[in-house]
């Protein structure tokens, strides 16, 4: 007997694979049986197989250890496949794409102050904000009552699930939910709203895509930006301004809890359908934000006790207020600047214009108010800047609802005698004629076409002075005789040359009836060239919106004005002394001069079927016009209703602003002068007139004799003939203060 002890023979990696083969796939291994008689030798390999088995057997036999290590290397390779493909699903999940979101934006046009007076939308109404424009208060109520562990878990809220399913068994309700914020913006980003497990296993996967794709502050302004707070306001900015007419920057602590509990049932928690159930989930949010400690429970109790101001549903709906405007800008942006249609209602832009609140709401009063009783007549206004072009209020009819026409561009109207002073600019400039020419106001006959042609006007009711006159008294009584004695001095022909360097493009015909504003033109052009005289012949083109941005605040549009000189400042000056004379004693516009406490110069003009007052400050130039729309002759009364309109709007809209004189360019000189002969007035002479004239231009002829020494007119007539002629308007003083200072 062997005294050495068989050791184990340690099995190869080819017999471990062997034994593993035979055990768990036997089948693989099974031999057709070769013990057929008369081979013994098969049998004798049949005993030598079994002797090596028996010899390996210690190795092979399974043990409870091996059990367990076997299934626990099954188990670990199973985590392993699961934690790679986990791995793999969100390595392929962070380089996809989210869908794509169509979130309609509502566009804003803003009026000159930033306030909002029109909304464009097709669907929803939204307006997008940056989270550092929405009020940090709305921030912090709103993730207390939706998703208090926003910042800290990976888009799903285990330990909130958990909460919710055991206040919810609690309650026997379910009352609490457990969406995250990031839930429920990929559910209103890319999914409907339906219970299904589809939804939801789509909903988790978008939820990580959000997660990855941006950060925690991100995925909070797209949530308030596209949640829906009721009554057709989506996102926070448009609900600040439906329920409390403000920015979504300015809301209070008190605003914000209310507004905070909205989304969850808008027809529930809405202050404008149930105040109860409102006040109730305010206190909730309120109460939370202090137990969370983002407040303290004075300012919780405080902000409860806030009496909220709501504004009333539709009151920010600004359709009413200068519509015939918002229409114009509307035109100007799709037809003029070429602003597409689906992006002025759904790109979320703003267009920011000239219109100014307080004008335009002066404008409409006057004309309301003038027209109250008359019967169909319509009016147009049209104000602006000359300083800047902007147009400041616009008025394009008295019942916008009933008829959407703009008178303010109409070009078939008549402007009549308040076309003259565009003929004495014209005279003024070419140095023909000065604020001292005269010519005899009596019926005339002119002769033009080389004598082939006479025009015979007349003034208005047959009245003539019957006398030679001054252009002054030619302004103040609206003489027809002197404008078209002045249109055949000059020629027709520059006085079209000067129209259109004021921005007049209507067509016009050198003839003498032009003179008397024979040619329509519309209050649009009419107030842009009286413009230029308010702004010392300087032109500036009118203009109603300063600048278009697209959501991103990206400029799409800015206007770029820039001042023409196309009148001399002098002649410019001493025309707009001229037609004060308008609202002086004897005057057409001095009806309404005591109604305009500033210095305002201007024109009336009236036709058989059109009445018009052009005027202007330094500050304003306005057109108005009334008359009817299918051409009725005007009353007498219906004549008289531009001038009063043109008062009470322009003192009202500019009821803030201080008067103001025109300024008196350094070439332009002031002497008395003798309006029966157009000469220098001297102590002697039997009337005096303060006149302005370009320097160079004024009268060399004296009449009278000087009270001083030869040839000094630096004083001219008595100190009491000076004070009482001073006395005929009170704004001389503050001209004479101006000039000598």
């Amino acid at each position: 007997m062997n005294k050495h002890k068989i050791k184990p023979v340690k099995p190869s990696l080819r017999r471990k694979l062997s034994a593993f083969s035979e055990r768990f796939f036997p089948r693989l291994h099974q031999r057709p049986s070769t013990n057929r008689p008369g081979r013994p030798q098969a049998a004798q390999t049949s005993v030598h197989h079994a002797q090596r088995h028996q010899t390996s057997g210690m190795v092979l036999q399974p043990t409870a250890f091996h059990r367990f290590k076997k299934w626990a290397g099954r188990i670990a390779a199973l985590f392993l496949l699961l934690t790679a493909c986990l791995i793999g699903a969100l390595l392929y999940l962070s380089m996809q794409s989210l869908p794509a979101a169509s979130i309609s934006q509502t566009s804003q046009m803003l009026d000159l102050h930033g306030q909002v007076i029109d909304t464009f939308h097709t669907g929803e109404n939204r307006r997008s904000v940056p989270l550092d424009q929405i009020s940090p208060n709305l921030v912090k109520a709103t993730i207390a009552i939706e998703d208090r562990r926003f910042y800290d878990h990976p888009g799903f809220d285990i330990k909130g699930l958990g909460r919710a399913i055991v206040a919810n068994t609690v309650s026997l309700s379910a009352k609490q939910g457990a969406s995250t914020l990031t839930q429920q913006l990929a559910r209103n980003l890319y999914l409907t709203h339906e219970k299904t497990w589809q939804r939801k296993f789509k909903e988790a996967i978008y939820t990580m895509q959000l997660e990855m794709h941006y950060s925690k502050d991100e995925i909070l302004s797209l949530y308030l930006n596209q949640i829906y707070y009721g009554h057709g306001a989506y996102g926070i900015e448009a609900a600040a301004s439906l329920y409390f007419n403000k920015k979504a920057s300015e809301l209070t602590l008190a605003e914000s809890a209310m507004l905070a509990g909205i989304p969850k049932g808008p027809k529930y928690y809405s202050p404008h359908m149930d105040m109860k159930n409102a006040k109730d989930r305010q206190l909730t949010i309120l109460s939370i934000m202090a137990e969370d400690g983002v407040i303290s429970k004075t300012e919780a109790d405080k902000a409860y006790e806030e009496v909220l101001q709501f504004q009333p549903l539709g009151a920010g709906n600004q359709a009413g207020f200068a519509p015939y405007f918002r229409d114009y800008v509307k035109y100007l942006a799709v037809d003029k600047l070429g602003i597409n249609e689906q992006l002025l209602n759904e790109g979320g832009i703003t267009i920011y214009t000239t219109l100014d609140p307080v004008a335009q709401n002066a404008a409409e009063t006057a004309v309301d108010k003038e027209l109250a009783n008359s019967d169909g007549q319509q009016a147009a206004l049209i104000s602006l800047d000359p300083r800047n072009g902007y147009i400041k209020a616009m008025v394009g009819g008295r019942d916008y609802k009933n008829n959407q026409f703009n008178r303010v561009f109409a070009d078939t109207r008549q402007p009549g005698s308040s076309f003259k002073p565009i003929v004495y600019l014209t005279a003024l400039q070419s140095g023909q004629l000065t604020p001292a020419s005269r010519f005899k106001s009596e019926p005339t006959s002119f002769i033009y076409d080389e004598g082939r042609k006479v025009y015979k006007p007349s003034n208005y009711n047959d009245k003539y002075t019957n006398d030679f006159i001054t252009m002054r008294q030619a302004i103040a009584s609206s003489d027809n005789i002197y404008a078209v004695d002045t249109i055949m001095t000059v020629g027709a022909d520059k006085v079209i040359e000067t129209a259109r360097k004021l921005g007049i493009t209507s067509p016009m015909s050198p003839l003498p009836s032009l003179a008397l504003g024979t040619f329509p033109v519309s209050p649009y052009q009419m107030a842009s060239a009286f413009a230029v005289l308010a702004n010392g012949g300087k032109r500036v083109e009118p203009t109603a919106i300063t600048r278009i941005e697209d959501r991103s605040g990206r400029i799409l549009y800015e206007a770029k004005q820039q001042a023409q000189q196309v009148v001399d400042p002098a002649n410019a000056f001493v025309l707009t002394s001229l037609m004060e004379s308008v609202f002086e004693s004897g005057g057409t516009g001095n009806r309404v001069a005591a109604m305009i406490k500033r210095p305002v110069a201007g024109k009336t003009g009236t036709t058989a079927n059109d009445a018009w007052l052009v005027g202007y400050t330094p500050e304003l130039a306005t057109a108005v016009w009334t008359g009817f729309d299918k051409g009725r002759k005007l009353t007498v009364a219906e004549a008289h209703r531009a001038a009063p309109i043109f008062a009470a709007y322009t003192e009202q809209a500019l009821s803030a602003v201080p008067p103001k004189i025109f300024p008196i360019p350094a070439d332009v000189v002031s002497v008395y002068v003798d309006p029966a002969s157009g000469k220098l007035a001297e102590a002697t002479c039997s009337a005096k007139q303060l006149e302005y004239f370009v320097k160079g231009t004024e009268p060399i002829e004296v009449c009278g004799e000087a009270s001083g020494a030869p040839g000094d007119t630096s004083d001219q007539g008595t100190e009491e003939s000076k004070a009482a002629e001073e006395r005929k308007s009170w704004w001389n003083d503050l001209k004479r203060w101006w000039q000598h200072d």
